[in-house]
C-alpha cells in the first residue's frame, strides 16, 4: 500500500484539523469589507493602554488588510479583567448593543488577540449573538473567520479560552507570591488600612529603581504605642479566660478608650465611631498580625449577586508566613 504525503506539511496539518485556509487571491476585489476592531487591556502590571491598543490594532489590521478588510470602528476596554463578562465591560457591552443596529456600518468584527478578549467559556456564550445578527468574527489564531459549523474551530476557541484562564491564574499566583514574600521577608506594607496598634511609616526610596525614579516610597508598619497598649490589654484580659469579647469591649468603653474608628476617623470613614463592639475585639484577637504572623492577602475578594446589580465581598484567607 502506498501513502501519498503532501509536499506541504502545514497543509496536511490543516487538513487533519479541518482548518480551511483563506486564499488571498479569491478575496481581491470587494474583499471582506468593513469591520469593527475589538481589544482589551488590563491596568495591572503597569500596562500602558496606548501601547497595548497599538499592537492589538496592528495585529488586527495586518490580518484583515490583505483580505480587503477595512477597520471603521474600535471597541477597546481599558482596565477590565478578561474574567469580567462582556456585558459588564463598557466597550464590549457597547459592541453587543451595536449588533442590533442595522446602520452600524460594519458586518464583521476582528480581534487583535483571542486570549485578550475571551476567557473560559465566554466565547461559547458570545458567538451565537454574533451569528444571530449575521456578524462574522475574524480571529488571528484561527487564520480566518470563525465557522460555527466547523468542529475544529469550536475546539480551538475552547482551547484559547482555557489558555486565557490559565494565563490569568498563573499571573495572579505569581503576583500574590511575590507580594506575600515582600510582606514576610521584607516587612513591607502593601496598602490598605494599618491594623489597630500600628501606623504606616516611610522607609526610604522604593527598592525598584524605576519606581524610585517616579517618586514611590517604601512603606512599612511600625508600632503605635498608645493604641498598642490597648491591644496588649485586650489579649491579657482574654487570656485570663474570665472575659469574653463583649465584656472586654464594655470595659474599654467604660474607661473611655477611643475605638479604632474614633482614633483613626480618616481611614475609617465607613464606621460609625460609636464605641467598642464585641466584633471589633474579636477581629483584633483573630488577626494573625498580633501573634507574629504577617502575610499578604488576608482577605480575598469575591463577587456576590444582589438585586439591581453586584457587589464585592471578601472572605478570610489562610496565613502563609511568619514575620
Amino acid at each position: 500500500m502506498t501513502v501519498e504525503i503532501s509536499q506541504d506539511p502545514w497543509a496536511a496539518f490543516d487538513g487533519l484539523l479541518g482548518v480551511e485556509v483563506v486564499e488571498v487571491v479569491e478575496t481581491i476585489g470587494d474583499g471582506i469589507g468593513s469591520l469593527a476592531f475589538l481589544g482589551r487591556c488590563s491596568t495591572e502590571d503597569n500596562q500602558d493602554p496606548e501601547t497595548s491598543r497599538g499592537w492589538q490594532y496592528g495585529n488586527a489590521h495586518k490580518f484583515v488588510e490583505p483580505l480587503g478588510g477595512v477597520i471603521v470602528e474600535e471597541f477597546f476596554d481599558i482596565g477590565q479583567s478578561r474574567s469580567v463578562p462582556w456585558e459588564r465591560r463598557p466597550e464590549a457591552s457597547r459592541l453587543l448593543a451595536a449588533l442590533k443596529d442595522k446602520d452600524r456600518g460594519w458586518n464583521a468584527v476582528v480581534v487583535g488577540e483571542g486570549t485578550r478578549c475571551w476567557f473560559g467559556n465566554q466565547f461559547s456564550l458570545i458567538a451565537p449573538k454574533f451569528a444571530a445578527y449575521g456578524v462574522d468574527l475574524w480571529v488571528p489564531e484561527l487564520g480566518g473567520k470563525f465557522d460555527s459549523r466547523n468542529p475544529s474551530h469550536k475546539m480551538l476557541m475552547s482551547v484559547l479560552g482555557g489558555m486565557s484562564e490559565s494565563e490569568r491564574q498563573h499571573v495572579q499566583a505569581r503576583v500574590r507570591a511575590a507580594m506575600d514574600a515582600q510582606v514576610v521577608n521584607e516587612g513591607r506594607h502593601q496598602g490598605g488600612r494599618a491594623p489597630y496598634g500600628y501606623t504606616v511609616v516611610d522607609a526610604g526610596p522604593h527598592p525598584n529603581p524605576r519606581k524610585a525614579a517616579e517618586g514611590y516610597r517604601l512603606r512599612v508598619l511600625a508600632i503605635d504605642e498608645p493604641s498598642a497598649v490597648v491591644v496588649r490589654r485586650i489579649f491579657a484580659e482574654y487570656l485570663t479566660g474570665e472575659m469574653g469579647d463583649r465584656a472586654i469591649a464594655n470595659g474599654l468603653n467604660r474607661d473611655g478608650i477611643p475605638c479604632p474608628s474614633a482614633r483613626r476617623p480618616d481611614q475609617n470613614r465607613h464606621r460609625l465611631a460609636d464605641g467598642w463592639q464585641g466584633g471589633t475585639v474579636r477581629a483584633i484577637l483573630e488577626n494573625p498580625r498580633y501573634t507574629g504572623f504577617a502575610f499578604f492577602g488576608r482577605w480575598t475578594p469575591r463577587d456576590a449577586a444582589r438585586p439591581g446589580g453586584r457587589r464585592s465581598r471578601s472572605r478570610s484567607a489562610v496565613p502563609q508566613g511568619r514575620s
